[in-house]
């Protein structure tokens, strides 16, 4: 090139920015400063510009990697020359130096960053409109590889951050959509480099980072995700404090924005601060900000429920902190639902039910319980409003409580099951969940056996707590009796008078039967053994707990024609075990009195009689050689107490007639079912 393409500068300064050695490129500096003040004290802006074109071009846009390092050494030297002038020329200073921060040359990168930290120290504030190009650039040479480059790059980094701090026009509104893009990167470095900015950004009152959270928020919890300890730490710093300055301000933070990013972040299993720090936000958010949460309460179940099964040490803070955020939402149910009129509009009971339902078959027995308690908790406050859905939960919660394998939530299961089905607003057709209900659990129990065994008595008994017993026993009593399958419903019969013979819960119902005071427990007997007669014992039983010893007698004669068999006999001998118990102490205390009461004695001979010489044959017949009327002597005109109950009105006749066709029906069906065992035999099925 001819030396005028270079004007206004020299040959030899021409030369010497494009020499190897920095001290001559220096030196050409320095000439250059020179001439630039020169022309700044005449006012001779065009030769400045000339100038800028010259070494912004020609000089930063060359081939030669050399003439690009003279290029930024003498804009820094213009720059320098400039001082407070320099906002003028900012473009043209500005710009060309950008460009050589990505070079491919590592000591132009570096020398680009020396260049534009002179320019920016020199410009101050007037180098801010273009401070989006000059952070973007900043955010990729924070990853480079270069010890050097990165060194000065932090250097024009700090500078940069001291100038924002002392000027309060900083336009943060279109600096966030730079820094919500450049948050998501996966680099370390670059990682390192946002979180700085972001901590200086919010560590400013006047800039009041906190309303932009909802553009940012993601992107740090991602970055909390990051395997790099330093990285990770220096993010959970800025996360702490935003989550400090919340709680000093709520009102300037926008909740419904936020939220759903918590939640998210929260399901998130891979890493256990993201998720414990999700949810601690979480929880000051419902803490904070109260009602606003409402709508989000499906969403926050799902991030809750989950860790409520949590086990492990490392995972302890995790669950207590769902467990709080658990209670803060019921509580905050709890405040603003005086009563059903007052259901806030912001509550979505909806998705919320839907939520549950889903959570009803989580593997944790304290995620199921949660959800139960939840269920309950809302059918209690609102229970017009949750009718609404009782077609939605029945079936899961039916489903639960006759599945799973935790006495723990099938006991609270059954809690929501007697509030739903005894909830006028839910029942509106009468007693038609109650009946579908029991209607479900037998048909359960005549399925599965094992279910009976092992989970029948747990049921029913809870049932009788939470609901009214006798009417738990009249209801499954006359579903029973139309039972077409007679050795479930023997087998039923059984379990239902074992129940109602020894559990505590059955207390009252025993009394009532036991004096027959009234017409209701009158009823109740006459319900109970029509159903009963299913099973002869069964029906012994009861007649003796509701001492009606003369129609016991009766029975017991017709138990000769019985097919004696070893379950048969295994009955006989539960009940002389419950003869011995203290649920039939009243019956045995019974035995001192003179003149005996015959019928009693009999009844129990009865029953000796029926068993073989085995362990319960010599209890009973050692009772019965304590009865003292069968030694002493009485007096004839002793006068005997009338009792007051109702067992005399009582047509045993018709009952008795009633027994007599029910162990007919069951002889008959035990012969078709044995002639379908043997024809099954005879004839088998051949797989083809």
């Amino acid at each position: 090139m001819s030396e005028k393409d270079y004007a206004p500068l020299s040959s030899a300064c021409v030369r010497a920015l494009h020499e190897k050695l920095y001290d001559r490129r220096k030196t050409a500096a320095l000439e250059i400063e020179k001439m630039v003040k020169e022309f700044a004290a005449v006012n001779n802006t065009g030769q400045i510009k000339k100038l800028l074109k010259v070494l912004g071009q020609d000089f930063a846009l060359s081939q030669n990697p050399h003439a690009r390092k003279g290029g930024l050494i003498g804009l820094a030297a213009i720059a320098i020359a400039l001082g407070k002038d320099t906002e003028m020329y900012a473009d043209e200073l500005v710009k060309p130096i950008l460009g050589c921060m990505a070079d491919q040359d590592l000591r132009v990168r570096y020398y680009a960053c020396e260049s534009l930290y002179n320019v920016v120290k020199v410009s101050r504030g007037s180098v801010l409109r273009h401070f989006p190009a000059i952070f973007n650039s900043l955010s990729k040479i924070a990853t480079d590889p270069d010890h050097n480059v990165k060194n000065a790059s932090e250097l024009l980094d700090r500078l940069l951050k001291e100038i924002i701090l002392e000027n309060t026009e900083f336009d943060l509104d279109g600096f966030i959509p730079l820094l919500r893009e450049r948050i998501y990167t996966k680099n370390a470095f670059s990682r390192q480099f946002i979180i700085s900015w972001i901590s200086v950004l919010n560590s400013e009152p006047d800039l009041d980072l906190i309303k932009y959270l909802p553009e940012i928020l993601d992107g740090l919890f991602r970055i909390l995700d990051d395997p790099n300890f330093e990285v990770k730490k220096m993010c959970e710093t800025i996360l702490g404090e935003f989550l400090r300055k919340i709680k000093t301000d709520p009102s300037k933070v926008n909740f419904g924005a936020t939220i759903n990013i918590l939640i998210n972040h929260a399901q998130e299993k891979g890493d256990d601060l993201v998720q414990f720090s999700a949810i601690t936000w979480i929880k000051e958010f419902v803490q904070l900000s109260g009602s606003a949460m409402l709508p989000f309460m499906s969403g926050i179940f799902t991030a809750v429920l989950p860790c409520l099964s949590y086990e492990t040490d490392a995972q302890r803070n995790i669950k207590e902190t769902a467990t709080a955020v658990n209670y803060s939402l019921m509580k905050l149910i709890s405040i603003k639902n005086d009563s059903d009129e007052h259901v806030p509009t912001e509550l979505d009971l909806h998705s919320v039910v839907n939520v549950l339902s889903q959570y009803l078959i989580h593997n944790s027995i304290q995620t199921k319980v949660a959800v139960l308690k939840w269920i309950h908790d809302l059918y209690t406050k609102l229970p017009t409003k949750m009718g609404e859905y009782i077609d939605v939960l029945f079936p899961a919660l039916l489903q639960t409580t006759l599945v799973d394998e935790s006495d723990q939530v099938v006991q609270q299961c059954l809690v929501v099951m007697a509030e739903v089905i005894s909830s006028p607003d839910s029942n509106k057709n009468g007693d038609l969940y109650y009946q579908k209900f029991i209607i479900n659990l037998l048909s359960s129990f005549r399925e599965n056996n094992r279910l009976l065994d092992e989970r029948g008595s747990f049921i029913i008994r809870q049932l009788c707590v939470l609901l009214n017993a006798e009417k738990i026993y009249r209801t499954l009593a006359e579903i029973l009796k139309k039972e077409m399958n007679l050795k479930f419903a023997s087998l039923m019969v059984e379990h239902l008078n074992m129940i109602l013979l020894t559990s505590s819960e059955l207390y009252d119902m025993r009394n009532n039967l036991k004096e027959l005071l009234s017409e209701e427990s009158k009823s109740l007997f006459i319900c109970l053994y029509e159903t009963w007669c299913h099973n002869p014992v069964a029906t012994v039983s009861l007649c003796l707990l509701t001492q009606s010893y003369n129609h016991v007698c009766d029975l017991i004669q017709l138990f000769g024609n019985l097919e004696v068999t070893v379950d048969f006999l295994i009955e006989i001998d539960k009940l002389v075990q419950l003869i011995e118990s203290p649920i039939f102490a009243y019956l045995r205390l019974e035995l001192l009195e003179i003149p005996s009461n015959k019928n009693l004695i009999r009844a129990l001979y009865g029953l000796l009689m029926l068993l073989p010489q085995t362990e319960a044959f010599t209890t009973l017949r050692t009772r019965l050689s304590c009865i003292p009327s069968l030694q002493l002597p009485y007096e004839d005109n002793k006068i005997i107490k009338k009792k007051t109950s109702l067992v005399s009105s009582v047509d045993f006749r018709k009952l008795l007639q009633h027994y007599v066709e029910i162990q007919d029906k069951h002889k008959e069906y035990k012969g078709i079912q044995r002639a379908k065992e043997i024809s099954s035999i005879n004839n088998p099925t051949v797989d083809m």
